[in-house]
């Protein structure tokens, strides 16, 4: 036994300087594989944002370098770097190597950056440190200042040398670090997304992107949206809403807390009806709320509160019918907010949902007041939108009472009528808990019938080979009863039009009576071949099956290996080989295992049926084109292929044939 390590005062320990960022960038940019990288784009974009917003540029241009590098470039005041008396330090040393340093901690009203995305003074300390280089070029008062990072750390000195020409603002171009990031790869798409979304919450200013895509060549698109998210909305929407796009605006002050100072809220919304389309994004001070957070809780109690309302009060309800939902709202709504706050409370540094409760609070008032106004100054459209309401609210209710009619007829026992000889149902209702085991003939069907666990697992047995189904037509296929049984037991109809289908139903996954469909054969040749024609008719009619997951194939043990009183399976002859390693030196006795038949029930059940204890293979083809290829190669019309298939390969399986 090894000896314990201490934990004593010399056991703590803190990470310094870039150390803090390289070795636990999770903390800073919410992960550390491509999704962090991305963040740290974002961190030094937001800078460059708050610039433009007060008025201080309205380019910002952002280029993807071949070799992953990123460069972000605005036309701002550019960034202090020189020498600050009050800290005694250069500016860059607080910017670039200082976490939680920066000119946002001040945002009273009239400083710089009221409404800032970057509060915390981390985004361009944290890239810094987390980049293999990066290289600042800064212009202002004259002057054109460059500083130049290796992993965390200066190289060389901050230069500075006169401007021959008026022009302010600040480069940025970094590489990220393999070692701190495990993907730096950032796709395109990912800037063209970002960008998009600043350009709708940030009016009238231009989001350039370059993507150089060969040496020194240049894919460029921009972004500009004059009016903002009513642009924006009017886009989404297209030709054809209900109603047309409206745009309010107001400006609030609070606090979230009686004791918290107060702070002013800016609130944007755009929105229209549709039935075509329906989008809701939220936005705060230009960041992408992806997770929602206040704006979003916000919205649906306005909404749902305000349409209410009018329903009741122009008795639009039917008697004792239950109040609209969220859900019914939102199906035919496009909706956009942007709003900026003084104060914000992010759920994390990624910025993606914010917890303010005063904005919360504002933002339902706001939305509450202007749908009532805009519901008695807008009658032909507060109709539009209140009919498509509840036409929204009962298609719902409609589709989930025939959701749970089909599930409950469909947990109960098939109907007499459809009654399929010697299928085995079992007792279970919940069709989220039903399994059903497809077996290999009538002798398998009682040992495995003796094993289940009647609760939860039902057993279809099928009777010899059944037919090919990739090399017979429908008529024949749908004539077949071995067939035609086991699509009634499944329950989901089949995916074939066809008029040979007329007594079978149209699929409907929805109608599958089962959770799982196992088949369940004899580990031999013959076993493999009932197996592998199961799965075809399945892949040929109920394909849906197999791409969703619901297709499994339970293994069966080759070998019984005993060893005095204790008994090991083995599913492989390499599972075998490496059993009798282990058991090297002692008495052992190794069987040819049984078929299904002929297992007593506490086998079947411990190797087989037990979820704690079975194999079981999930059938998930990756590439159905694929598996389409082989299926025919095998069993199809391509006679030619198959030939040339065993000459190729037969020799590998000559010990397996059943050749005398």
């Amino acid at each position: 036994m090894g000896k314990a390590k201490s934990y004593g005062n010399e056991s703590i320990s803190s990470l310094k300087g870039a150390d803090r960022v390289r070795k636990r960038p999770g903390v800073i940019f919410g992960s550390d594989g491509l999704e962090g990288c991305e963040h740290a784009v974002f961190e030094i974009l937001s800078n460059s944002i708050d610039e433009a917003r007060e008025g201080h540029g309205k380019v910002i241009t952002v280029t993807r370098y071949g070799d992953h590098s990123v460069e972000v470039e605005d036309c701002g005041r550019g960034c202090p770097v020189d020498w600050n008396p009050k800290e005694n330090r250069y500016n860059w040393e607080l910017v670039y190597c200082e976490l939680y340093a920066g000119g946002k901690y001040n945002n009273n009203e009239g400083d710089n950056y009221e409404y800032s995305l970057g509060l915390n003074g981390l985004g361009a300390c944290a890239t810094q440190y987390a980049s293999r280089y990066m290289d600042v070029t800064v212009w202002r008062d004259g002057f054109e200042y460059a500083l130049h990072f290796e992993r965390g750390q200066i190289v060389g000195e901050l230069s500075k040398t006169p401007l021959s020409r008026k022009k302010t603002g600040t480069r940025h171009r970094w590489l990220p670090d393999l070692d701190v990031f495990t993907d730096i790869d950032i796709p395109a798409e990912f800037f063209t997304d970002v960008l998009k979304r600043q350009a709708v919450v940030n009016a009238g200013i231009t989001f350039r992107f370059r993507n150089e895509v060969g040496p020194g060549k240049f894919e460029t698109s921009e972004f500009l949206y004059e009016n903002g998210i009513s642009d924006y909305v009017a886009e989404l929407a297209g030709e054809g809403s209900l109603t047309a796009p409206v745009f309010w605006q107001a400006e609030r002050r609070g606090s979230d807390r009686a004791d918290k100072p107060e702070y002013k809220v800016k609130l944007s919304v755009a929105c229209c009806f549709s039935n075509k389309v329906h989008i809701i994004e939220h936005y705060h001070n230009s960041s992408w709320l992806e997770h929602g957070g206040s704006p979003e809780k916000a919205a649906k109690s306005a909404f749902v509160s305000a349409i209410d309302a009018y329903l009741k009060q122009n008795g639009k309800y039917q008697k004792s019918e239950s109040k609209v939902t969220w859900a019914d709202v939102e199906d035919c709504l496009v909706l956009v907010s942007s709003n900026f706050s003084t104060a914000t409370s992010y759920e994390n540094q990624t910025k993606k949902a914010i917890t303010n409760k005063f904005v919360q609070e504002a933002m339902t008032d706001f939305l509450r007041s202007n749908l009532e106004i805009y519901f008695i100054e807008n009658r032909f459209d507060a109709e539009k939108i209140a009919e498509q309401v509840l036409v929204n609210k009962r298609s719902r209710e409609s589709a989930e009472k025939a959701r749970l009619n089909i599930k409950k007829k469909l947990s109960g026992s098939i109907d007499i009528a459809n009654r399929v000889q010697k299928f085995v149902d079992c007792r279970s209702r919940d069709v989220d808990k039903r399994e059903i085991y497809i077996v290999e003939g009538d002798s398998a069907l009682g040992s495995v019938k003796l094993s289940r666990d009647a609760d939860y697992q039902g057993i279809m047995p099928v009777r010899g080979k059944i037919l090919n189904c990739l090399k017979a037509d429908y008529g024949k296929i749908f004539k077949s009863e071995i067939i035609t049984d086991l699509v009634k037991v499944l329950g989901c109809g089949v995916e074939v039009q066809n008029k040979h289908v007329k007594d079978m139903a149209s699929f409907d996954l929805g109608n599958l009576r089962w959770n799982k469909v196992i088949i369940c054969t004899d580990g031999d040749v013959d076993g493999f071949q009932i197996r592998t024609l199961i799965l075809t008719m399945l892949y040929r009619l109920t394909p849906t099956l197999i791409r969703e997951g619901y297709v499994y194939i339970a293994e069966t043990p080759l070998f019984e290996i005993t060893c005095g009183d204790k008994t090991w399976f083995a599913y492989s002859d390499q599972e075998k080989v490496g059993i009798l390693k282990e058991l090297e030196g002692k008495k052992v006795k190794v069987d040819r295992s049984k078929g299904l038949g002929e297992n007593d029930p506490d086998m079947m059940w411990l190797t087989t049926m037990n979820p704690e204890t079975r194999r079981l293979i999930r059938v998930m083809p990756e590439d159905v084109e694929e598996t389409a290829r082989v299926f025919d190669l095998l069993l199809g019309e391509n006679l030619p292929g198959r030939k040339d298939h065993i000459a190729e390969n037969g020799y590998k399986y000559l010990e397996m044939a059943d050749i005398s």
